[in-house]
């Protein structure tokens, strides 16, 4: 029963992976008016699907037995990662926090590796440190693109009529290598615990995962292509090209590793790149990085935290590392609340 549960939560993880990330691959070619909307969702499930059954294996297996040991994992800590997991994303989504679903995938694992102190630390180095970078070259990339993008030459190309057609075909290309890399990378956030359970093999995680992102971005990915659609649609095609071009190839890359990345502040970072060569340092407004800083921080140590509880209190039954952490959210929301609460004008006298 418990094994239906945890396959169950999964997919139904991937599902939700494809209505969300995998479907904004598609949002410029959308939002650019090239493809329809049916059209751009059914490309993108195929992409997506196919990325992660030719080149999902190494992220899958990073997220199964690379941040700790495979036999870390039984039925119930899978079954516990994927619902810490799913809750962490539910919670972001209520107070509307924007998380990236690798990271979290990732947080919920390194909570396992606490609790039982099995943690391969030099991989998890290794894949923060991807987090921290990924972001900044798309930012480098994007700008070097973007200075190009100014040449004389090129622009004079681009005011030409045939530049269209061919920057049209060129931004659906881009679309669908951006599907298919996060086929690479995310496919694993939603099997990688099962595949390190033994609950599917990595083959069949990989076909079963790919499949029901595929799906999700078909039937849940309407809202999600419409939304980044219509904000996009004031980018140009090449400027498209750049983003998802720049997106695809970082995530690429960091598949070929096993690195799960958040695709989502890559893709960000590439038109904040953008903005910077068009209108300065007054794009680097500092509500956008910290939002940034936010996601990045808040995603995997919520999950992470969530799966440590759950495991203390309903695999080991022990309570006390639970009653800690209560206590330190307790703290936690206090001197939050007390930062944003006015100062009170009445003075506040000792007692002695």
């Amino acid at each position: 029963m418990l094994t239906i549960i945890a396959v169950a939560i999964g997919l139904f993880f991937a599902v939700n992976i494809g209505a969300s990330g995998a479907a904004a691959s598609m949002g410029i070619a959308y939002g650019s008016g090239v493809v329809k909307k049916r059209m751009a969702l059914f490309l993108c499930a195929i992409a997506v699907f196919l990325g992660a059954w030719l080149g999902g294996g190494e992220v899958v297996r990073t997220i199964g037995s690379g941040i700790v040991p495979s036999s870390t994992f039984t039925t119930q800590v899978a079954l516990i990662v994927l619902a810490a997991a799913a809750l962490s994303l539910f919670l972001a989504n209520f107070f509307g926090i924007p998380l990236s679903t690798s990271e979290v995938a990732v947080g919920s694992v390194v909570g396992v590796g606490i609790v039982y102190q099995s943690l391969f630390a030099g991989k998890l180095l290794w894949i923060m440190l991807f987090w921290l970078l990924t972001p900044i070259v798309a930012f480098l990339l994007a700008i070097l693109a973007t200075f190009i993008l100014k040449n004389k030459i090129v622009k004079t190309w681009l005011e030409l009529p045939k530049a269209v057609p061919i920057l049209s075909v060129l931004v659906v290309v881009m679309g669908l290598f951006e599907a298919f890399a996060a086929g690479m990378n995310n496919v694993a956030n939603a099997v990688g615990p099962l595949v390190g359970a033994g609950i599917m093999s990595t083959e069949s995680g990989i076909l079963w995962g790919g499949l029901f992102v595929g799906l999700g971005a078909i039937l849940l990915g309407y809202r999600v292509l419409e939304t980044n659609g219509k904000k996009i649609t004031t980018l140009k095609l090449e400027e498209g090209c750049v983003i998802s071009g720049t997106g695809a190839g970082i995530v690429t890359v960091a598949s070929l590793f096993g690195i799960p990345v958040p695709l989502t502040q890559i893709t960000t970072s590439s038109i904040i790149g953008i903005g910077f060569v068009k209108q300065g340092k007054s794009v680097l407004k500092k509500d956008i990085v910290v939002k940034l800083l936010t996601v990045w921080v808040v995603s995997p140590v919520l999950s992470m935290v969530l799966s440590y509880t759950l495991i203390q209190l309903l695999i080991e039954k022990n309570i006390y590392p639970v009653i800690a952490m209560i206590g330190v959210l307790i703290s936690v929301f206090g001197v939050l609340f007390l930062m944003k609460r006015p100062n009170s004008e009445v003075p506040i006298t000792e007692i002695d």
